[in-house]
């Protein structure tokens, strides 16, 4: 199973999803988009799969929203797209690709849903919170 990572390297959910994806040993693809930057059709196909609209995927914080006076819910969905492939970190992240679907893996144990199979356990996030325990189950 090959697992696409739009991924942020400064991000500690991001940063968490992978870890997660490499414990599991599925092929994983990493897009630093902060580098590469969004095309229109891409994000709106990815939105599309993950069933999002782009104020569903708009990051509110840590990012210029609010200063380009984008949180005020008036602001239509084509405004956002724009502002988004102008300032890519605008987008949530991160958003998991994989053969059973596309997710902003917020927090990052919904990637578990992604996976063919799960890591081994135990298996903690990096701020120590266990999300698998030594039986390689789930811990909600």
């Amino acid at each position: 199973m090959t697992i696409v990572v739009y991924h942020n390297p400064d991000c500690g959910t991001s940063r968490n999803v992978l870890e997660i994806i490499r414990a599991s040993s599925a092929d994983l693809v990493v897009i630093e988009y902060l580098k590469t930057g969004w095309t229109k059709p891409q994000l709106l196909a990815l939105f599309a799969a993950a069933n999002l609209t782009p104020r569903d995927a708009l990051r509110t914080t840590k990012s210029p929203a609010q200063e380009l006076g984008l949180l005020d819910p008036a602001v239509p969905a084509d405004v956002l797209l724009e502002a988004m492939l102008d300032h890519p970190v605008l987008v949530n992240r991160p958003i998991v690709c994989s053969p059973k679907g596309v997710r902003l893996c917020r927090p990052s144990e919904v990637v578990l849903d992604l996976l063919d199979t799960l890591p081994p356990g135990p298996l903690y996030k990096e701020d120590g919170q266990m999300i698998l325990n030594e039986k390689g189950e789930r811990v909600d």
